[in-house]
């Protein structure tokens, strides 16, 4: 072998050499930066990931507060809705209270159309047949009566406290003007109660008969129509015995 071939071969193993020595280093030093980059890979990952997973829940609590939004808009729509009613059922009652009002101070403008006296055992505010049936005739003129009120006074006999009698006047008043609203779909406003307990009587109260006869609802439908002067119908209920 001469000497430049075994020049060539030397320096091809020192370039050899040098290349590896170069690659070493180079992997040597790309190595940490290429696991960096594969870390900030893995973290940009899970970032990623993260982010999707807090917009998908932010989503759901957008759209769970959306939807209690409207729920509650629904609710307060109703609500004011249910108050807009309560208004006006309000102002309908006061205009009925004037109205009744206004006929009270006028009463003395109104005239019997039909009457009946229901009357009621010792102690006790509740309608017999009798008196049901008494109601009945009554209440079959309301419909041919124009601008008509129903009158109630209520009574009781002399026996007990004038406290417990004006109660139970109440009551049975309170019993007729049911009956009539119920039966007969009398509103309210048109139905003028007066309780008068033992104040009033119409018989007097030292026999039994005359205590019966005070137990007693006289009941008078009044118009304030001319032409109506007089009553037309009267419905009596016997008093009971007792």
């Amino acid at each position: 072998m001469n000497k430049f071939a075994i020049t060539l071969i030397a320096g091809a193993s020192i370039a050899f050499s040098a290349g590896c020595a170069t690659k070493n280093h180079v992997r040597q030093e790309l190595t940490p930066v290429v696991n960096k980059v594969n870390e900030l890979d893995d973290l940009t990952s899970r970032n990623s990931h993260d982010i999707k997973d807090v917009d998908s829940r932010s989503q759901q609590g957008i759209q769970t507060v959306n939807a209690k939004a409207s729920e509650a808009d629904q609710k307060a729509a109703a609500a004011a809705q249910r108050a807009g009613e309560a208004q006006t059922l309000a102002t309908q009652a006061a205009g009925n209270v004037d109205k009744l009002s206004n006929t009270v101070a006028n009463l003395d403008n109104y005239k019997p159309v039909a009457e009946a006296a229901i009357h009621f055992g010792f102690g006790k505010a509740n309608l017999t047949r009798k008196g049901k049936a008494a109601l009945d005739q009554l209440a079959a003129e309301i419909p041919n009566t124009k601008g008509y009120i129903v009158q109630l006074e209520g009574g009781t006999d002399s026996v007990g406290s004038s406290a417990v009698n004006y109660a139970l006047s109440q009551r049975r008043a309170a019993v007729v003007t049911q009956y009539l609203a119920q039966k007969f779909s009398v509103p309210a406003h048109k139905i003028y109660v007066i309780g008068l307990g033992k104040d009033k009587f119409v018989s007097s109260n030292r026999s039994a008969k005359g205590r019966a006869e005070n137990r007693r609802v006289d009941v008078r439908l009044m118009s304030n129509v001319n032409g109506q002067d007089t009553p037309n119908t009267t419905a009596t209920n016997l008093p009971q015995s007792r």
